[in-house]
């Protein structure tokens, strides 16, 4: 099956000026001190700016106010986004809002459509994604928070933490078991919850390496969570009790795509201060663009970088031909690989900056912080890779002699060809 990445011409137009507009724009305000009044005041023409051009809330189909882009279009335009933190936000597709609108346009009411989807897509409420728990984390098959139907009501009770945004957040989506007794698979639920229902306690922002301060967050930080006797109505279950597994990987799903692009623009940037760095900077005889030690990082990293960016798209392009269920190998292998090179490439750039790539007169110093989690967040490393290696070696059965043995093939051949090796013995 031939691949197909090509977009219309009028879409790499709003490409380009998406590109223009993140440069001059919104890229510019990570130097400034803002409180949130202030960003707000700022961006807000700036949203609407976005919402002319349509590009507003992409992810989503036009009849739930998106532009029913797809993922190679959605990916080229995180690619672009990617560059600056804001500039997600900015465009209505931020995480961890994206990710729980879609939930809500594949499991949820129309009730709940209503009051929580499209005012969230407008950007009139925030959101928070509450799985993870202190004892479930990588395998959220050992979740523990549990909803009980009481009556007309659930009531949840469990301890999470690394909820995003939950600070920020108007309602949360939360994940907890409503039948432990079936497989852990079938067993958990998702739960629209209002943050101001009785119950829920925000202890704190946990501090992390990308934002190791607490407060003053504008793009929201990762809570730590109590449910105490939580109830909700019965009608805040998003989807059929038991539905979690299945919406939270359709939700995931997406989202690591998105993340992919999103850490390619990252790279990008980095690496054009990696280059502007090795052809400007004079030391031992030369600039270091002249010397093959930096050579090396620029191929390198130009090599990584192009080969996560052509497995991203390939699979947002498998995505969009056949599902995101059926793209679990391809969507693996990037979220593991875009990390790395993320990773990497920013490394390169601080290294050849010395020890003004370590300051904060240069951005190096906090992506490289930022970059660090992308191993970590929606599913570590180990997790992928186990994933991807399962799913090849189910195409491989057992040998006792190794298929490609060259005397048991060379019998083969002789048996199979041995009319005209008698021939050629013949005529000897």
């Amino acid at each position: 099956m031939a691949w197909d990445f090509s977009t219309e011409p009028e879409f790499e137009t709003q490409l380009e000026w998406m590109r223009e507009f993140v440069r001059t724009e919104i890229i510019p305000l990570e130097t400034l001190d803002l409180d949130r009044a202030t960003f707000a005041r700022i961006t807000a023409p700036l949203k609407e700016q976005v919402k002319e051009r349509g590009l507003w809330a992409a992810h989503l189909p036009p009849e739930l106010g998106g532009g029913g882009f797809g993922q190679v279009k959605l990916g080229l335009m995180h690619e672009i986004l990617g560059q600056c933190r804001y500039a997600p936000g900015i465009f209505g597709n931020q995480a961890p809002d994206s990710g729980n609108a879609e939930l809500l346009a594949i499991g949820g009411t129309p009730e709940q459509k209503e009051r929580f989807m499209y005012p969230l897509l407008r950007g009139e409420l925030r959101s928070c994604f509450s799985m993870t728990e202190p004892g479930a984390g990588a395998d959220p098959t050992l979740l523990s928070t549990r909803a009980v139907l009481d009556g007309d009501e659930y009531v949840i009770n469990g301890h999470k933490w690394f909820s995003s945004n939950a600070s920020h957040a108007d309602f949360l989506i939360v994940m907890a078991v409503t039948d432990p007794d079936v497989s852990a698979y079938q067993g958990s639920s998702m739960f629209v919850v209002p943050v101001d229902t009785p119950g829920v306690q925000i202890l704190r922002d946990i501090p992390v390496m990308d934002h190791p301060t607490i407060g003053g967050e504008l793009y929201g930080g990762h809570a730590e969570i109590l449910y105490t006797d939580v109830r909700v109505p019965k009608e805040n279950l998003v989807g059929s009790p038991g539905d979690g597994f299945r919406l939270a990987q359709q939700r995931l799903g997406p989202g690591r795509i998105h993340h992919a692009m999103r850490w390619l623009g990252q790279s990008k940037r980095a690496f054009d201060m990696l280059c502007e760095r090795a052809v400007s900077r004079y030391t031992h005889g030369s600039v270091l663009a002249e010397k093959q030690m930096v050579q090396d990082w620029v191929a390198t990293s130009a090599a990584e970088m192009q080969a996560a960016r052509l497995m991203t798209l390939h699979a947002a392009w498998t995505m969009d031909q056949v599902g995101a269920a059926n793209a679990r190998v391809e969507i693996a292998m990037i979220k593991y690989w875009g990390a790395k090179v993320l990773h990497d490439v920013i490394d390169r750039a601080i290294q050849v900056h010395g020890s003004l790539g370590f300051s904060g007169d240069l951005p190096l110093e906090s992506m490289y912080r930022a970059a660090r989690a992308a191993r970590i967040y929606d599913g570590p490393d180990e997790v992928h890779k186990t994933t991807v290696a399962r799913r090849i070696l189910r195409g491989y059965t057992p040998a006792d002699v190794p298929t490609e043995h060259i005397p048991t093939r060379a019998e083969a051949a002789r048996t199979k060809f041995a009319e005209y090796l008698e021939g050629a013995t013949a005529n000897l």
